[in-house]
């Protein structure tokens, strides 16, 4: 049956197939101290008692459930699923590297480019489901289908079905693809024989992903071997899951990565060896106007954004500040999950560290943005930029800002 499983999967656009038992997780007494130290910051649905006892043993929610099916989908890098030449596969063709350097434009993580992974994968999942009741002559009623939005520690089963280990970074690392990749599980009630092994840790003494980090989030290997992380140190927690202020120490270090960030990826010998080209044209990157593939904008909806492939951070901010050009941008897309404030925050940190006076017009119309999380990050920009022009406009706002933590970032970025 797990053969069969396998060669189903694959022909529905999976990239590698595994298949483990459901049992208690190894990791329940990690991830219950990792979680007592507060290192999941706002995060809290992670520390839920029902959902901690959930992903520490899946049985105790789901006992008729018997077999993990993990799968995976590449998002590395270009694609040879090629669109046809259109605009946006051109894009995608010349993004296989980003230009860090350029800090005038903006860095969207490699995943987050195209459409949400969730929509492209549960579908999948769904449909593979099917297919594993065809193999198994009836209907699975208990049988759960998550991409990253369930209760479920997918690392973990991935990790046991032989998909990969657990780096220093703490991604899933698969030997010959590395870790850019999407993951899926497929909980059955059958009892379905897996014939892999868990994979052994490759890491050796590469510590390349925790020097790299730039805000200090990756704390190496605890005594037992497990990576560890602060996540509320992390750029990608700052720029998506966080819902308030971006610690000042922390906004300098997060450069021109606007939602998310892949350094710890990037820098890793396996990903920059063995990572693949994007299975699936969803996942490719978006040119300016364009809504991510497969997603239908409606007549008239405005198309009035740089698109993800190193946009412009003056006009992704452009882009925020805009309702209607945020939704457009946003729908069907992964970077909704930052909200239009949280994103313009995130841009106007990448402007205040860019520091050009190009950013002043933008940023002071930030500065009237009806979110006071915007305004005060739009100060701070201004405050690093210096200029008289950037100067002139935070000395207009002070006279009708009514919110304090704004009234704080005006104060300090006047007298930075």
């Amino acid at each position: 049956m797990g053969l069969a499983i396998r060669e189903r999967a694959i022909r529905l656009g999976f990239d590698s197939v595994g298949i483990t038992a459901l049992r208690a997780s190894d990791h329940a007494g990690f991830l219950r101290e990792w979680l007592g130290r507060g290192r999941h910051g706002d995060m809290d649905w992670l520390a839920r008692p029902d959902a901690v006892e959930a992903r520490t043993d899946p049985r105790s929610r789901w006992p008729a459930l018997r077999s993990a099916i993990v799968v995976t989908m590449n998002y590395g890098g270009t694609g040879a699923g090629s669109r046809g030449g259109t605009d946006q596969a051109r894009t995608a063709d010349r993004i296989e590297g980003d230009d860090t350097t350029d800090a005038s434009r903006a860095i969207i993580a490699r995943y987050a480019r195209g459409r949400d992974y969730h929509r492209v994968m549960k579908k999948k999942l769904l449909l593979l489901l099917r297919e594993v009741e065809s193999i198994a002559g009836h209907e699975l009623p208990a049988a759960r289908a998550y991409v990253d939005t369930g209760p479920v520690l997918e690392r973990e089963l991935a990790q046991r079905a032989g998909l990969g280990w657990f780096g220093r970074n703490t991604m899933l690392i698969h030997p010959r693809r590395g870790s850019y990749s999407f993951l899926a599980a497929l909980l059955t009630e059958l009892d379905i024989e897996g014939d892999t092994e868990p994979v052994r840790d490759h890491c050796g003494t590469c510590n390349a992903c925790v020097e790299a980090c730039p805000t200090g989030a990756l704390l190496g290997r605890d005594d037992n071997g497990a990576p560890v992380i602060d996540a509320t140190r992390c750029i990608s927690y700052l720029t998506i899951e966080h819902r308030g202020a971006i610690p000042r120490e922390l906004r300098p270090l997060i450069g021109n990565r606007v939602f998310g960030c892949d350094i710890c990826q990037e820098c890793c010998p396996y990903t920059r060896k063995f990572s693949r080209a994007w299975s699936d044209p969803s996942f490719a990157a978006r040119a300016p106007g364009e809504p991510p593939f497969g997603v239908q904008l409606e007549p008239g909806a405005s198309r009035s954004h740089p698109g993800t492939a190193s946009p412009s951070l003056i006009a992704l901010l452009e882009t925020a500040l805009d309702e209607a050009a945020w939704d457009s941008f946003s729908k069907g897309s992964a970077i909704r999950r930052a909200g239009r404030a949280g994103f313009a925050r995130n841009a106007c940190v990448g402007l205040g560290n860019w520091g050009s006076p190009d950013a002043v017009p933008a940023l002071a119309r930030a500065l009237s943005d009806a979110d006071p999380l915007v305004r005060a990050h739009a100060a701070w920009a201004l405050g690093r930029v210096g200029s008289a022009e950037a100067r002139s406009a935070l000395w207009s706002r002070v006279s009708v800002e009514t919110d304090a933590s704004v009234l704080d970032e005006l104060s300090a970025a006047m007298d930075a």
